[in-house]
């Protein structure tokens, strides 16, 4: 059987794994569950692995809802990653489309496992959760996790259907103060404002973007501004996530945000408390598995299809591309420049324009993973362009 005949076939298997897809899709939709409590969205896809022959451990790097599902042919053969996500954001639900990720992951997955016949290779299922919040994908690459992995994939929703390009470097801190409580309007003079030196570093802040590259992103919240109007707030929090185009930029303007931070203590006498809550780098693209991943897409009839975008976010698949060759495919499910995290997304994503954007993905994925396993020297290839491109981020 030629290579685009055997593609055809994992098409087909895909493709009898629909009404799944849909199945999980919708389910995880259904139940939208935070970073790190994702427990339904765990159960779900480790019971269907563990149903279709797949090795499951179901806790990896100390995180409950993270798993790895493993499925062997043979030996000698490449190791294929396939990431996904299951987490949604809080108070609104899936409007990141995750539950799509899970889906078409899964229905690639299990394509590969029954379509891949004898060739030796290993399909590994990776369940990364919290991707919005503390990002599962940062301990588990420190602890290697994917270093034995020949390549890893994963894909997203979008409102067009490419590859990634580039990511954005991102730190998320949390800046606490602690000042001293008082009686607003009797005794003010006794108190010592932690709210204060919160508006404080935003002012700062925002003076600061007219002095910064154009590529670099401020962006926080107040998660504690004080108890009542009528007390002095002894305690404050702002979340902010600074973000640039590449490590060695990002990591200039955090030492500028932090020494605003420190200011703001200094002018209102309040205690400061910085606590990282994650950092990861900007992407690593290799060209040459870009090209196969959306070549496939094209072929399983995605729609809408355009270069990679010019501005992007961030994201922790971006620690994986430095171990191991990473491509992450967007497949178009909503009207072009509809913004992710909001209201829409979440109506679209389980929609009939969703269901067909992860058969669309699945059948791209799991036709990538196929050519990467049957055509002598691919994986070769784009190893070398990936040595390359470490060398030139």
């Amino acid at each position: 059987m030629n290579l685009h005949a055997a593609t055809e076939k994992i098409y087909a298997l895909v493709e009898s794994m629909q009404d799944k897809m849909i199945e999980i899709n919708d389910y995880i939709h259904d139940n939208p569950e935070l970073g790190n409590n994702e427990v339904k969205a765990h159960k779900l896809l480790t019971e269907t692995f563990a149903e279709h022959g797949f090795t499951v451990d179901k806790k990896v790097s100390g995180l409950q809802t993270a798993f790895r599902a493993t499925y062997s042919i043979g030996t000698g053969g490449p190791k294929i990653g396939l990431l996904c996500e299951y987490d949604a954001l809080k108070d609104l639900g899936h409007g990141c489309g995750h539950n799509m990720q899970a889906a078409a992951i899964t229905g690639a997955a299990l394509a590969l496992a029954k379509g891949l016949g004898e060739t030796p290779a290993t399909i590994i299922v990776y369940g990364t959760p919290a991707e919005e919040t503390t990002s599962g994908k940062v301990p588990m690459t420190k602890d290697g996790v994917f270093d034995d992995l020949d390549v890893a994939l994963m894909m997203h929703g979008s409102d067009r259907t490419t590859v990634d390009g580039s990511s954005l470097a991102v730190n998320c801190f949390d800046f606490i103060f602690n000042g001293k409580s008082a009686h607003a309007a009797i005794a003010p003079d006794q108190g010592i404002s932690a709210l204060d030196a919160v508006l404080l570093t935003f002012n700062g802040i925002e003076y600061l973007r007219e002095h910064v590259s154009p590529d670099v992103r401020f962006h926080g919240i107040i998660t504690d501004g004080g108890k009542a109007p009528n007390m002095v707030p002894e305690h404050a929090v702002a979340q902010f996530y600074i973000r640039a185009s590449d490590r060695p930029r990002l990591d200039t303007v955090i030492e500028r945000v932090l020494n605003i931070a420190r200011g703001a203590a200094l002018m209102t006498g309040a205690t400061l408390t910085i606590h990282e809550v994650k950092a990861y780098d900007n992407k690593i693209n290799v060209e040459a598995l870009n090209e196969v991943l959306l070549a496939h897409a094209q072929v399983a009839g995605a729609t809408n299809i355009t270069p990679p975008r010019k501005l992007t976010g961030s994201t922790d698949f971006s620690c994986v591309t430095y171990r191991v060759p990473g491509a992450a495919l967007r497949v178009a499910f909503v009207p072009m420049d509809t913004s992710s995290h909001t209201v829409e997304w979440v109506l679209a994503s389980k929609s009939k324009a969703a269901h067909e954007a992860v058969l669309v993905a699945a059948k791209a994925l799991a036709g990538c993973c196929y050519e990467l396993v049957n055509t002598p020297g691919l994986l070769q290839k784009i190893k070398r362009a990936f040595d390359v491109a470490k060398t030139t981020k």
